[in-house]
């Protein structure tokens, strides 16, 4: 038979899984050891003293039934001894009413004759002759009275009373698997054992005892702003806190206008406990294990259902034992009467049996159908509980009232169910617990990690120089924005990249230098007075961004804004320029720089159109097709419009008479026979072609007679026209990288020429006439086929730069030695022709000077 404690292990589950269990799943167990002790009890005491005594039931018994006197006056005993040719066989007859015990059977024979009659004659002979007789003694009547026992063990004791004790040990072991499958199974147990673990760390975090006691102290802090009043704040911003609502995201902008909310001045509160950074790690990581749970359980409600399954089937269980259990337990008696029918072997047909364990097994049954009727009544209170209130919703209002984690959301489904199973345990769990599903708590706790990390030295370590020689501070992918950093009060331009959670808080009023800020996919929150200095000192805003609704919108609050760049998908298609539409208030916008995706120039952008001086649109390759917008833009200056799948000059340009730099870089223009148009542009000066697909210059070119910058490089050019060299203005002329043979020698008219770029082409003699062009800093003569570089290129006193790498050059003129501008760091040739130069052209281009050089425009 096997032990208590081997039974028992089939309910073993791991001490941390109390909490999952409920008072009634705590009291079943119990009841179901309770079972399980009866069942091994009774099946221990059947084991071994389990037993029936049966004795014959005569004829003439029944016959003193209808002679009741005759039966009473009958008190003898007989034996009648028969001998057979093998074997003998002994019948003993008891007459009388009262019982003869059956233990004393063997000793009747002794008893009868010494007591009962004397002897006769022929007893005496019988006795003698037994006496004399001789052999082994058989105990043959002992051995019919254990045939017949277990015989009649058989056939007359009830089924019942047999196995009972193994039928209450099967149905306790089945009530136990029961109760605790939801803890074996593999798909349930893995999301138990991991919920288990996660709410014990989150229980004994330093962190919650932390964010709880801060909570407190922001309450009673709340309630004095409420007594004093709080400020009148503008129109467009709101002062509720990201802590005290959990849409305090980045604010949409929409058709009808636009909402900002600013958060509210942090209140400096102390902390009440010290967060060393190994228990902000720890609690961070604790964030990220809640949320990926989180996402994992909450899709599906399989605990619940394997929960509400388990109970369902103890409650038909309880209901089958108890239906079966009342018809059988009055089968369990004392007495019972056996007819074995081996009368050829005995001589008797009916026998009268006890059952010795009768009596114990009846009050074990009881006890036993007791137990099962109060398991039964918890098992379908159970059922009213769980199917009473929505067990697969869980709602954490009341953690919500009693803290300032507002933004604490609602689960549902088996998240739902282990929390609601947990309140079962103790309620202050789930309290605890969601402290780390709440945004708000988690970006307390990055702040707190971010400071401890991020220091003032740190930060000032990251502090360069750019190529305005501004103090920059570039930062990237933090979880926030250091205090420190606002204490960086001589800082020019701040960028911000990769940081969701950026926080713009009242000491950035600190920072008196600060005129530029980058903000790159980082939907930035400012506080009121932060607000209030961004709006009167910002200059310059850099946004990068993903959709349009990342562009924070106390962005088109800042009125004193003059250059602002967008950098993100403003398709209108898409999105219908909704992040455009406030440009309007923008009054003092000079530059708009917009990198993105348009099919259109967006109507809201001519809204500051009498502003702009400067418009840039860069596209993706998306062509860009209505530009008649462009029109009302009559103080634009510079126009860009890059890699806007152009194919000819638009028209719309020739009416903005104020233009004086034009850049259509990176389009497919084929032709420019509007170009005469440009004559109407008294002002344009600067014309950028470059990168297109352009084959010819018309001679029209020569009506643009104010143009100082013409760049046609990276074309489809076979010919310079003598008209491009008219333009006695142009000061740089830029051809590289086309198809062109000859430089016309008419080049030696252009006497303002500063910078000339012919690299990339198959240009094999340079004319003496270039040479003539004294005011030439920059000759880029790089990968022609060039053979000689004629000596008068000693009458090119400014030059600064000459590149002259990827020719078929031989040798370098010594004349190089009297450009007196020019050194080594700015001739740009092989380094075994540098070396073909005397030694002492080789020293004067070596020497140092303080005299700046340009490399080309």
């Amino acid at each position: 038979m096997f032990t208590l404690a081997e039974v028992a292990s089939l309910s073993d589950i791991q001490p941390t899984y109390r909490i999952l269990k409920p008072w009634w799943d705590v009291f079943m167990d119990y009841l179901a050891v309770v079972m399980l002790m009866v069942a091994i009890f009774a099946g221990t005491m059947q084991l071994t003293k389990d037993q029936v005594v049966c004795l014959p039931v005569l004829q003439s018994t029944v016959n003193s039934k209808v002679q009741p006197d005759t039966a009473e006056k009958a008190d003898f005993t007989t034996v009648e001894t028969t001998t057979g040719q093998e074997e003998a066989s002994m019948r003993t007859v008891a007459f009388g009413r009262d019982s003869i015990n059956p233990t004393a059977i063997p000793d009747i024979l002794s008893r009868a004759t010494s007591s009962q009659y004397q002897p006769t004659e022929s007893d005496q002979e019988l006795k003698k002759e037994q006496k004399d007789s001789s052999g082994r003694k058989t105990n043959l009547d002992f051995q019919q009275y254990v045939f017949i026992n277990q015989m009649c063990y058989h056939l007359a004791l009830p089924w019942y009373s047999k196995y009972f004790p193994y039928l209450v040990l099967i149905h306790t072991i089945i009530l136990i698997v029961s109760s605790n499958f939801w803890f074996k199974y593999p798909k349930t147990c893995s999301k138990i054992e991991h919920f288990v673990s996660i709410l014990g760390k989150c229980f004994e975090s330093p962190w919650t005892t932390k964010a709880l006691s801060e909570t407190a102290c922001e309450d009673s802090e709340e309630n004095k702003q409420r007594l004093t009043g709080a400020q009148s704040l503008p129109k467009y911003v709101s002062t509720s806190s990201d802590e005290g609502s959990p849409s305090a995201s980045t604010p949409m902008i929409t058709k009808s206008g636009f909402k900002f909310s600013a958060d509210k001045p942090m209140i400096e509160i102390p902390s009440v406990t010290i967060l060393d950074k190994k228990d902000g790690e720890q609690a961070k990581a604790l964030f990220e294990k809640v949320r990926k749970f989180r996402a994992h359980v909450e899709d599906s409600d399989l605990i619940y259902k394997l929960y509400v399954g388990q109970t369902v089937i103890k409650t038909v269980k309880f209901i089958f034992i108890l239906c079966y259990t009342a018809n059988f337990v009055n089968t369990i008696s004392f007495e019972h009467i056996c007819n074995p029918k081996v009368e050829h072997l005995i001589g008797y047909t009916q026998f009268e049996c006890t059952h010795n364990m009768a009596y114990m097994l009846k009050k074990l049954l009881i006890s036993y159908i007791s137990l099962i009727c109060v398991y039964g009544f918890i098992c379908l209170y159970t059922l009213f509980w769980l199917f009473r209130i929505p067990l697969k919703e869980y709602s954490f209002e009341k953690v919500r009232e009693e803290s300032s984690f507002s933004d604490i959301p609602d689960v549902k489904n088996d998240f739902a169910f282990l929390l609601h199973m947990v309140d079962q345990y103790d309620q202050l769990y789930s309290k605890r617990f969601g402290v780390f599903l709440s945004e708000v708590s988690e970006n307390k706790l990055r702040g707190i990690s971010l400071n401890h990390e991020w220091t003032y030295e740190k930060l000032r370590q990251h502090v360069s120089r750019n190529a305005q020689d501004k103090q920059e501070l570039h930062l990237f992918m933090l979880s926030g924005v250091p205090d420190a950093v606002f204490d960086l009060t001589d800082l020019d331009v701040l960028k911000l990249e990769l940081i969701p959670e950026a926080k713009i808080t009242a000491k950035i009023s600190q920072m008196t230098n600060l005129q530029e800020l980058h903000l790159y996919h980082c939907p930035a929150k400012v506080e009121q007075t932060a607000f209030s200095f961004l709006r009167d000192h910002l200059r310059c805003l850099h946004v990068k961004f993903t959709d349009v609704a990342e562009i924070p919108a106390w962005v088109y609050l800042l009125k004193t804004l003059r250059e602002l760049y967008l950098i993100g998908n403003l398709n209108s298609e898409n999105n219908k320029m909704i992040g455009l539409e406030s440009l309007r208030e923008l009054r003092h916008l000079k530059i708009l720089h917009v990198k993105s995706n348009l099919t259109k120039i967006p109507p809201n952008i001519t809204d500051v159109a009498p502003h702009l001086t400067k418009l840039v649109i860069h596209n993706d390759g998306t062509k860009l097709v209505v530009l008649n917008s462009l029109k009302k833009m009559t103080n634009v200056a510079e126009l860009e419009l890059q890699n806007c799948e152009l194919e000819r000059i638009p028209h719309a340009i020739f009416s903005l008479s104020n233009l004086q730099e034009l850049d259509l870089k990176s389009n497919s223009i084929r032709t420019i026979e509007e170009i005469i148009s440009f004559q109407h542009l008294k002002r344009l000066t600067c014309l950028k072609l470059w990168h297109n697909k352009i084959v010819s210059i018309p001679s029209s070119i020569t009506h643009v007679k104010n143009l100082e910058s013409l760049y046609l490089s990276n074309n489809k050019l076979e010919t310079l026209p003598a008209a491009v060299f008219s333009l006695q203005k142009l000061r740089c002329l830029d051809v590289s990288y086309n198809s062109i043979a000859v430089i016309p020698v008419e080049i030696g008219l252009l006497q303002n020429l500063q910078h000339f770029h012919i690299t990339g082409n198959k240009v094999d003699v340079l004319p003496k006439q270039l040479f003539k062009c004294v005011k030439l800093r920059t000759l880029s003569l790089g990968q022609n086929c060039i053979t000689s570089i004629p000596d008068k290129v000693s009458q090119l006193l400014q030059l600064t730069c000459l590149e002259l790498k990827g020719n078929c050059l031989d040798r370098l003129p010594a004349t190089l030695g009297q450009c007196q501008l020019l050194r080594k760091s700015g001739l740009i040739v092989e380094d075994h022709l540098f070396d073909t130069l005397p030694s002492e052209v080789k020293e004067v281009l070596n020497q140092d000077t303080g005299i700046p050089f340009a490399n080309g425009i």
